[in-house]
């Protein structure tokens, strides 16, 4: 049984200046591990939506043993209001850059036979977004595919690719983006009656990352607090 530590390992995580991406960092460091944050704010400077602005920012880290893709922006324009220029930028950002960036490190976790991929979908993609929008839903639903077609494929190699499918967790996209109303009516349906700490969701990915959870891969972790059951 694989019992070794986490420490000294490399991590990168995408959207490292937000809320949820910071978490992560700081979970991550927790555990000894060298954790780069790639953002247009982060350690290393990268539009993760721009293929050679990826390269580029891997080339610089070097070897990868953890990716999280985690960076994203929110759009709850329903399909009539959506711009093609907003659904393009909603799809490179949440899709585009984890492609990019698995493909980057890839090459290096299967050398090595070790590797951990984690992908941050979305309870949206399972219901087609109770409060978020068409692009966004949809960016999130390929998300989970994307999980699936990366987990079939590096499982003889040593990788595991698993996603966190996480529900208004408290972040601007949720104190800032939602009116007081629709927050209120959001935590009505919610049956631990709040909403999710970043912190929270920081602990799934260190779970997932942990050498013991190398026997789970292909899998979406619901983080909802019961809003949805299946």
């Amino acid at each position: 049984m694989r019992t070794e530590s986490l420490k000294g390992k490399t991590a990168v995580v995408t959207g490292a200046a937000g809320t949820m991406g910071r978490a992560v960092v700081e979970s991550l460091s927790a555990e000894g591990m060298k954790v780069i944050g790639l953002d247009l704010r982060g350690d290393v400077v990268c539009d993760v939506s721009d293929p050679e602005s990826v390269r580029k920012a891997i080339a610089k880290v070097g070897p990868v043993d953890v990716l999280v893709n985690n960076a994203g922006v929110l759009s709850n324009n329903k399909v009539e209001a959506t711009s093609p220029a907003e659904w393009r930028k909603v799809l490179a950002t949440n899709l585009d850059s984890a492609f990019y960036l698995s493909q980057q490190v890839i090459p290096g976790m299967k050398a090595r036979r070790w590797g951990r991929i984690v992908n941050t979908c979305s309870l949206a993609a399972k219901t087609g977004g109770l409060t978020a929008g068409t692009a966004y839903s949809t960016s999130k639903g390929a998300m989970v595919s994307l999980t699936f077609s990366l987990a079939r494929e590096l499982a003889p190699h040593g990788v595991t690719v698993n996603g966190i499918a996480p529900a208004y967790v408290k972040t601007p996209m949720v104190t800032e983006q939602l009116t007081e109303a629709q927050r209120q009516a959001l935590i009505s349906q919610i049956p631990v009656g709040r909403f999710c700490e970043p912190e929270e969701f920081a602990h799934v990915v260190r779970f997932l990352v942990s050498p013991l959870a190398g026997f789970i891969t292909g899998e979406i972790i619901d983080i909802n607090g019961g809003l949805v059951m299946d």
